[in-house]
């Protein structure tokens, strides 16, 4: 985890773009079936389920994604890394990899990965704890695990801001 955390400062950086000029960032939980997006404020360090996007022939809708962007304006795109518990790339791991490749070459902005290993499980325990029946497109396990993929991120960087 450790690792990847550091690989993720180092991408801002090499993007060009310095931490405090960040305000908005949006988050994916990216599947191949289905994305959860949360969007995060960086003045407040919070996150909050934004929608769920489900993939139209097995692609991502880009065209929901542009309105995403032209709507929030972020400065950064984060996209949860899937890694098994060792560490150890998986499958899915290749495609999340791709997916941030792809919103950076289509909007420009700076992609950054997270490791978003127990966010899933994480998500779940949110959902039951707030007794949801039913999924809708803003609150289900895949925006809260958007969500919490972002304030990982928030954490981190606070966590680094601290020992510096």
């Amino acid at each position: 985890m450790c690792r990847i955390v550091s690989l993720i400062m180092n991408k801002v950086g090499d993007a060009g773009i310095k931490i405090d000029e960040i305000k908005t960032v949006l988050g994916f939980d990216f599947g191949m079936k289905k994305t959860g997006v949360a969007i995060g404020q960086m003045i407040t360090k919070t996150a909050s389920p934004l929608t769920l996007l489900k993939a139209q022939d097995g692609a991502p809708r880009w065209s929901v994604i542009q309105a995403l962007i032209d709507e929030w304006q972020p400065q950064l795109l984060i996209v949860g890394y899937p890694l098994h518990m060792d560490g150890a790339e998986q499958p899915m791991t290749k495609a999340a990899k791709r997916f941030g490749n792809r919103l950076n070459g289509r909007f420009g902005l700076p992609v950054i990965w997270v490791d978003e290993r127990l966010t899933s499980h994480e998500a779940e325990q949110v959902f039951v704890d707030l007794n949801k029946s039913t999924e809708s497109d803003k609150l289900n396990i895949d925006t809260i695990s958007a969500k919490l993929i972002v304030e990982q991120w928030f954490h981190q960087i606070e966590t680094d801001n601290n020992l510096g």
